[in-house]
């Protein structure tokens, strides 16, 4: 699923049009459950109806439906009622729950409950305890040879208590679905009422009776069963006389009253549900026709837990069967699910409907299901080796399908040549579907995608917009060998699914792309990202005990897709493509149609290259964190001695904990006698390592990692980072090295490790850099600095730093496309134009003006790839007229990909006043709901006035936000995008008691990331400030500046 592609469209999307922006390339990410829920349905006559009751939660009035023959029972009627009264004590009691500054748990008094209601709370909020300060590292190589014995290698996910941890809560008790029954096959019908917002369900499954019993236990949420029976193959039926609903398990419990004996046997359910609006389940999309009319869409998104919210199941990864899927809808509205329609004929009961059934899927797991009803265009091919690739657009847009359906009709023979496996499906759909919360979602043989994933105008989308697409369709198409074909075990192993797609959807991109240098992108923005995250306290393990579902979605991060991209790109180097393509088929020839753990392709791949794949990649995977190498170079005769210590790197400063965490790290060591290969390879399995390079001149500069391909950091000697230095200047050094030594420098000033002015000197010397990537990731890094020194008197100077070092390089590129020039050159047009435009550079602000005058009367449209730049050009430095003419291009675009580009820039209109009409615009029928967490976060990104405005904002609006994306990962997001930009200690506390009397579940390790950010974003600034404000003095007073 790409979750990780959203996170990174919505974080330097949202931000990088602003002054506090990361500027670089764009990638991945996910959605959830909800967290903390009551809800409850009302069929027929109050339909919809929905009241507000306490802290966020929902309920309906619930009516039964009227008893049948065989179905509702007194004693299920008495039992539900007792069920009703004890559930509704406990959950009241700990959905009041706060907690103290102290962290002690005091509970407020709830609300009269007046009216009987179906609970479904599924998580409340735990302990968090202060955050505190942590000590310095005194020396590189202190404490090094304590940790010197094998023993102290440690998997440990906690720290000393003098790190700035915050406790997560204790985990809930849960228990997976018994072993007596489990599915064979579901035979499937679903009615939807595109109407009423409602559909009806069947389901008969053939299933196993492995072990006596007298009840089903089975996944069941929001669904209101009407009849169950059991009927054992050859023999009566049994109807179920209760129907026992455990609501914060979202399980139900079918009991019978005899003994279901061993053997084969058909369960047939009769069941209701709703379309709901919340965007996972079986839910309604919102679309507009081309004549204006405003429909609905019934699709799906189930991943990771929320099949059970469109028929009851064995919703678990490793509990497949197969399914035979019929529909019955509109006849004028196309149905889509997993397979090839096989049959399509008039629904017998009404002339409007049609019945259309899908060919039985192979055994797969019930996250993978999925149906789509709705009005579609389609374009269509057959790739090279004869699978049906289709994509579907709205209607009247099947030309926007057709870059997609090419990268796609390229990627599928290149994944079938790859693992030497084919797609074992007869066809493939793309579908673009309106309202999405995720980036894209992996269903087998039908993938949806937020239309801004899949569909490209060719006159109108721009080069970033096109890179996007080809990497999310790389991404989910992979999945279908990859997490389809072979599933995790458990969502422990979630890590796997993503983190592999993660990085293959480049090998993919860069097979069908050369031109986009995507390895470098790869870098800035995966690597970097998952290592910003990872140096946290509050970060955790790439592998995660995961109990009860609602846990799922806190790992959907950086760390999952982005750090597990990273280390399986390491372990692809330290094996080699050879032999790692022949662990990859020896691994899903073996697993396929079942289920596997990390350990399984470790095997694989340890047999393929005969290396100790396990033992490396567990200190990678099971343990937090990463490492900082520190290196010193002394020269003997003609051979460079070099000493490496490893430690944990923190983004608090030099770690100082009592465990000595160790990592088993491939080294590469090259020179500047050959830049782009290695001189030396090594595996450090120690903290401490000494290396002899041979015939290596004094004069010679020699860099670890190269390809910045290991998952660390490295610290230098300062001998040895000033001879680095002339390489940048002069382009020696390849670009993802020039882009890895920049990085690792702002992150250890960050820490607090260097001089944050040391940085800004180094900085200076990329004045000749030609690459884009290398840019983006310089643009992000002086974001980040832009947005602490906001918090000053000073930030006029950074941007005058800005406008420095960007002006040489936008001179060279001007505004318009040069004879020759491709998808990179523009990428970094539009980046240093909008990075100019925002620092307030006199020629580009008034260029920006003129050229969007020229579009706005129609007498010069802008290119796709410059609109963004002059829009935030030209709100930044705008006033109401301008923020009501960006208003206007909004409501007249007829695609998405522009009213999105449009929606990011507006947080960066200044005027107070202003600041808060974009804000109400967020959450207006104008903005889909699942990019008004873009339109808030770029408010917050876009000034210190519009971060304290967008924190306010999303206090003031808490509940109904929380209503719309409850559980889901947007919360998480909206959550970091308001506040990760503040920098006083005191935001830290109001944000952490704001949660702590408004839980949000699923967003915990979220809102702790953040506050442990803001404090060490505050130490920064108290520690670096007036040093940076003196050099940029200096600087500004100085003939030789930039």
């Amino acid at each position: 699923m790409a979750h990780g592609h959203l996170l990174a469209r919505l974080i330097s999307g949202a931000l990088s049009a602003l002054a506090s922006s990361c500027a670089q390339a764009l990638p991945r990410v996910r959605h959830s459950t909800s967290a903390l829920r009551l809800s409850a349905f009302l069929w027929r006559g109050t339909k919809g109806r929905r009241e507000s009751w306490g802290a966020h939660a929902q309920w309906r009035p619930f009516h039964r439906w009227p008893p049948k023959e065989g179905g509702w029972q007194q004693q299920q009627q008495q039992q539900q009622d007792e069920d009703l009264q004890q559930v509704s004590t406990r959950s009241r009691e700990a959905l009041f729950i706060s907690l103290s500054r102290s962290g002690q748990a005091r509970r407020a008094r709830p609300p009269p409950l007046s009216s009987p209601f179906r609970i479904r709370l599924l998580s409340v909020g735990g302990r968090r305890l202060p955050l505190s300060a942590r000590s310095r590292w005194a020396s590189p190589f202190a404490s090094a040879a304590a940790a010197s014995s094998p023993t102290t290698t440690s998997f440990s996910t906690t720290t000393t208590s003098s790190r700035l941890v915050a406790a997560m809560p204790e985990k809930r008790p849960f228990e997976r679905l018994p072993a007596e029954v489990r599915p064979i096959n579901y035979g499937l019908c679903l009615k939807p009422d595109l109407i009423d917002f409602t559909f009806e369900g069947k389901l008969e499954a053939a299933v196993e009776v492995k072990q006596a019993t007298n009840q089903i236990v089975m996944n069941c949420a929001d669904i209101d069963i009407i009849t169950a029976s059991y009927a054992p193959e050859g023999d009566e039926e049994i109807h179920a006389t209760g129907f026992n609903y455990q609501n914060e398990d979202e399980k139900v419990t079918l009991s019978f009253p005899s003994t279901l004996q061993k053997g084969m046997g058909t369960l047939k359910i009769d069941f209701v549900g709703e379309l709901n609006d919340k965007m996972k389940g079986f839910y309604r999309s919102k679309y507009t026709t081309p004549s204006g009319d405003t429909r609905f869409a019934a699709v799906t998104q189930f991943e990771a837990t929320d099949a059970r919210r469109a028929f009851p199941c064995w919703d678990e990864p490793a509990i497949k069967g197969t399914f035979d899927i019929s529909l019955v809808v509109p006849k004028d509205r196309v149905a889509l699910s997993n397979m090839n329609v096989t049959d399509r004929r008039p629904y017998p009961d009404d002339e409007n409907l049609v019945e259309v059934k899908f060919a039985r899927t192979p055994v797969m797991s019930t996250y993978l299901v999925a149906f789509v009803v709705g009005e579609y265009d389609f374009v269509e091919t057959r790739s090279t080796d004869g699978v049906l690739v289709r994509v579907y657009t709205p209607v009247g847009k099947a030309e926007q399908g057709k870059f997609a359906l090419e990268v796609a009709a390229k990627t599928l023979p290149f994944y079938k040549d790859y693992f030497n496996v084919p797609y074992p499906l007869p066809k493939i759909d793309l579908i673009a579907i309106a309202d999405f919360a995720a980036g894209a979602m992996e269903n087998w043989g039908l993938v949806t995608y937020r239309e801004t994933a899949l569909l490209i105008d060719p006159k109108n989308s721009c080069s970033s917009s096109r890179q996007w697409v080809a990497l999310v369709v790389g991404h989910e198409l992979a999945h279908q060998w990859f997490g389809n074909l072979v599933t995790m075990e458990w969502w422990t192993h979630l890590w796997l699914n993503e983190g592999f797609a993660s990085w293959i959807e480049y090998l993919c991109v860069d097979h069908c792309f050369p031109e986009y240098d995507i390895w470098t992108q790869f870098v800035s923005a995966d690597y970097t990202r998952a290592q910003e995250l990872d140096a946290l306290d509050n970060s955790h393990p790439i592998e995660v005990s995961v109990g009860h579902p609602s846990e799922v979605d806190e790992i959907f991060d950086a760390i999952s897709y982005s750090k597990g991209a990273s280390v399986i790109r390491m372990l692809h180097d330290y094996i080699g493509d050879e032999d790692f393509r022949k662990g990859m088929h020896l691994y899903l020839t073996k697993f396929q149609h079942k289920n596997a753990a990390t350990e399984d392709l470790w095997e694989s791949l340890e047999y393929a290259s005969g290396k100790p794949i396990a033992a490396v990649m567990n200190t990678w995977t099971k343990q937090m964190g990463f490492p900082l190498v520190y290196v010193e170079a002394e020269q003997q005769e003609d051979d460079k001695v070099l000493k490496l210590v490893q430690k944990k790197f923190c983004a608090s400063g030099p770690y100082s904990g009592e465990d000595y965490p160790l990592w088993m790290i491939p080294i590469s060591i090259c020179t500047s006698e050959d830049p782009t290969h290695a001189k030396m390879q090594v595996l450090m399995d120690k903290p401490e390592l000494t290396l002899v390079l041979k015939d290596v001149k004094p004069e010679q500069w020699v860099k670890l990692n190269l390809g910045t391909v290991g998952f660390y950091r490295t610290q230098y000697s300062s001998d040895m980072l000033e001879s680095l230095l002339p390489a940048i200047r002069d382009l020696s050094l390849p670009p993802v090295d020039r882009l890895g030594l920049q990085n690792d420098l702002f992150s250890l000033a960050r820490a607090g490790i260097i001089s944050t002015v040391e940085v800004l000197k180094v900085m200076e010397a990329f004045v000749n850099e030609p690459n884009y990537t290398v840019w983006s990731d310089l643009s992000c890094n002086l974001g980040i600095l832009s947005t602490l020194l906001s918090h000053t008197d000073f930030y006029e100077e950074i941007q005058a730093f800005v406008r420095d070092i960007f002006s040489p390089i936008g001179e060279k590129l001007g505004w318009d496309a040069k004879p020759g020039e491709g998808h990179l050159d523009a990428l970094l047009r539009g980046l240093v134009l909008g990075k100019l435009g925002k620092a307030g550079h006199k020629a580009t602000l008034e260029e920006a003006r003129r050229r969007f005058k020229d579009h706005v009367e129609g007498k010069h449209i802008l290119s796709a790839d410059l609109r963004s730049p002059v829009y935030v050009t030209v709100l930044k430095h705008g006033d109401s007229t301008t923020l009501d003419t960006m208003l206007k291009l909004h409501k007249q675009a007829d695609m998405q990909e522009e009213k999105n580009r449009i929606e990011r820039v507006l947080g960066a209109i200044s005027q107070p006043e202003l600041i808060q009409k974009v804000l109400t615009f967020a959450l207006s029928e104008e903005v889909r709901p699942q990019d008004t967490v873009s339109v808030i976060g770029g408010v917050a990104g876009g000034s210190k006035h519009g971060r304290k405005a967008a924190w306010k904002f999303v206090r003031d609006n808490w509940e109904e936000l929380y209503n719309r994306y409850q559980g889901g990962f947007l919360i998480s997001r909206l959550i970091k995008l308001s506040v990760d930009g503040f920098a006083i200690d005191k935001m830290a506390a109001e944000v952490k008691a704001f949660f702590e009397s408004h839980p949000a579940p699923s967003a915990e390790r979220t809102i702790q990331q953040c506050c442990e950010n803001i404090l060490l974003n505050a130490a920064w600034l108290k520690r670096d400030a007036e040093s940076v404000h003196q050099y940029l003095l200096q600087r500004k007073a100085s003939p030789t500046a930039v």
